[in-house]
């Protein structure tokens, strides 16, 4: 059974407080687990409804098989991130972070990610046509949780594996990158180290296909081996700014 991710903080990212009192249980770790932490970061998505009246989160971690990741701002409407009844919205570091997790990209307020997401997923897997959204979530949730609802890992190289996949390798988690391991925090991501030979790897391997493929998930800036002008990111990712983090912001329904 793959051990807790152990959290770390350090770098800068725009907090967010919710209610003025203390974080809600909505920051999703690349292992998939959901906790309670001020760092926003730069996505959100959701699972279904997962909260009860309390804002607090009941046992189930999903209620649906689409597992989305959401732009954090949609057209400027704010919205209560735990409406009663109706979705529980989660926030991740990143996109890379939501692959990791088992997320794929929505089809409603990032259509055109998802339609390059499915361009990927058929050139992958050699399909005559696009697939739909329920049928890449039905792979990607064998692929994501097995029978004891934890995060199913696999063993691979790290040298056959593209950027953008999540791994953990000597205790720590971190994002594949420029050939290196950059560790994982709520808030960023750590100094590049060298890693090789065989690691756990977080992100599904249908994912993982349609990143090799051509898919081109977005990364936090603390990613970025060195400065636009020192070469910036490896093609195989692209970064984001930081952006307006709105606690508020609204999250979609499962698409």
């Amino acid at each position: 059974m793959p051990g807790r991710l152990a959290v770390r903080t350090g770098c800068d990212v725009v907090p967010a407080v919710e209610d003025g009192t203390v974080p809600l249980q909505n920051r999703v770790l690349p292992t998939g687990e959901i906790i309670a932490d001020p760092a926003r970061g730069l996505m959100m998505g959701n699972r279904g409804c997962l909260h009860r009246q309390g804002r607090e989160l009941g046992v189930s971690r999903w209620r649906s098989k689409a597992w989305i990741c959401c732009v954090l701002d949609w057209k400027d409407v704010r919205r209560d991130p735990m409406p009663p009844g109706r979705w529980t919205a989660l926030f991740f570091l990143d996109e890379a972070t939501a692959l990791a997790a088992g997320h794929r990209p929505c089809g409603y307020c990032r259509r055109s990610d998802f339609l390059g997401f499915a361009a990927a997923w058929q050139a992958a897997q050699r399909l005559a046509r696009k697939p739909r959204a329920g049928e890449m979530d039905a792979v990607l949730h064998g692929e994501r949780v097995g029978r004891t609802r934890r995060q199913i890992t696999r063993i691979m190289d790290a040298g056959q594996l593209p950027d953008g996949v999540m791994v953990r390798a000597g205790g720590d988690v971190g994002l594949l990158i420029g050939g290196r391991l950059r560790v994982w925090s709520l808030t960023g991501y750590g100094a590049a180290a060298g890693v090789s030979g065989p690691v756990e790897v977080l992100t599904p391997p249908a994912i993982i296909a349609a990143i090799a493929a051509g898919y081109r998930p977005m990364v936090h800036p603390t990613a970025s081996p060195g400065s636009p002008t020192a070469g910036g990111m490896p093609p195989q990712v692209h970064a984001a700014g930081l952006g307006r983090c709105s606690s508020g912001a609204q999250p979609q329904a499962p698409g």
